[in-house]
């Protein structure tokens, strides 16, 4: 029985030293951590920021206005007996637009003609043919001639009697009185024959006056245009400048614009403008700066210029709105990126600069993009550096990386 408790004790004994050898090696290890690895360089592709030559420019809102725009009226009443034109077509210079009813000017011009024609006879001319030139003289006046040649026979012959005594002094009074009296006749005829030619020049003023209103009761376009409205019917009685008809020019268009007060002074007159208009998606077309504002709207503080399409086209039409593109500067130097090196993550466009085997992160604000490649603010980039176009999503600032 001594001998089984002996044994258990040397047994205990040797159990609590083995567990004692083995705790001492782990208390050991909480004192000295065995060194970590470090990490190896992320590796990346880059390219290289270059220094490029950009246009930059800047949108200005506009608008498509007709070359002219007329409201055609009437200059002499009646009733309307024809409309050669509705609403759209097109009409060319000179065409027939209204026709008015001409009865009552026609009768006009038979009175003005009938009255004129009088007034000549009375000169002892032939009817009006359009062409009249001032008489030489009248048959009144011809005839105050010959009895002026009468009496003035009478006085020479008489004055020579006198001085014999052939004729007495109071005859030869008489003769001479009579004589002086047929010189006035025939002055007097004569202002008469001038008076009655300017009644004949009147007279074929007002025959001109009624064959023109005759005319005018024939409507006409004056220039090719489209009718933008019919106003007047057929069977209306109109007075006169009473519209009838109303025309727009559509070609040349003209392109009004409001020029930014940054950029008023980039369009000089003869500057070429490329617009757009969402009528017709992907079609560019040009003007060319006609016309300028004198001065700077005071509220909107923008320059209203109108500048001329160098090219029709059908598709475009008055009233379009247009976006403009103004070109502020033809060749500005920047840095830029290519399109790959950008990251934009919560609202922000970042990249990533290599520099001594990590990156530097630079969050900044894109510029132009031309051909794939994006403009940095100046100081954030300089031409020749490295920026990173891979691994964009795992590198953080101060990340090792090897190219």
């Amino acid at each position: 029985m001594k001998l089984s408790l002996a044994l258990l004790c040397a047994l205990f004994g040797l159990l609590a030293a083995g567990c004692g050898r083995q705790a001492a090696p782990a208390a050991a290890g909480k004192t000295e951590a065995a060194p970590r690895p470090e990490a190896a360089p992320l590796a990346v592709r880059t390219a290289a920021a270059e220094q490029r030559s950009v246009e930059r420019s800047m949108v200005a809102t506009g608008s498509l206005l007709p070359d002219d725009t007329v409201t055609i009226s009437s200059e002499v009443q009646g009733r309307v007996a024809k409309i050669h034109y509705d609403f759209g077509q097109s009409v060319r210079q000179g065409a027939v637009l209204v026709e008015l009813d001409p009865t009552e000017y026609d009768l006009q011009i038979e009175r003005a003609r009938g009255a004129l024609n009088q007034a000549l006879a009375r000169l002892g001319l032939p009817a009006y043919a359009g062409k009249m030139s001032p008489p030489e003289s009248t048959p009144a006046l011809r005839q105050v001639l010959a009895q002026l040649e009468d009496t003035r026979f009478k006085y020479e012959s008489a004055a020579k009697l006198v001085k014999t005594g052939d004729v007495s002094q109071e005859r030869f009074t008489e003769a001479e009185k009579a004589y002086r009296a047929r010189q006035a006749a025939v002055e007097l005829a004569r202002d008469e024959m001038r008076v009655a030619w300017m009644s004949v020049t009147a007279l074929e003023a007002d025959l001109k006056i009624v064959q023109k209103r005759r005319n005018d009761t024939v409507v006409r376009a004056p220039f090719d245009a489209e009718v933008g409205e019919k106003v007047a019917a057929v069977g209306q009685f109109v007075k006169d400048n009473t519209p009838l008809i109303r025309l727009v020019k559509t070609n040349p268009l003209r392109l009004r614009a409001e020029i930014p007060e940054a950029a008023s002074s980039a369009v000089p007159l003869g500057t070429r403008l490329t617009f757009t208009t969402d009528a017709l998606p992907g079609a560019e077309f040009t003007a060319v700066v006609r016309q300028r504002n004198p001065a700077l709207d005071a509220r909107s503080r923008t320059l209203s210029v109108e500048a001329r399409l160098e090219r029709g086209d059908a598709r475009l039409r008055p009233g379009m709105f247009v976006q403009v593109k103004l070109v502020t500067q033809a060749a500005a130097a920047m840095v830029a990126v290519p399109r790959q090196a950008l990251y934009s993550v919560a609202g922000l466009t970042k990249l990533f600069v290599i520099e001594n085997g990590a990156a530097r992160l630079v969050t900044f604000t894109p510029g132009l993009e031309t051909d794939g490649w994006v403009e940095v603010p100046d100081g954030a980039v300089k031409p020749g550096d490295r920026v990173a176009v891979s691994e964009l999503g795992t590198l953080t600032n101060g990340t090792k990386v090897r190219m």
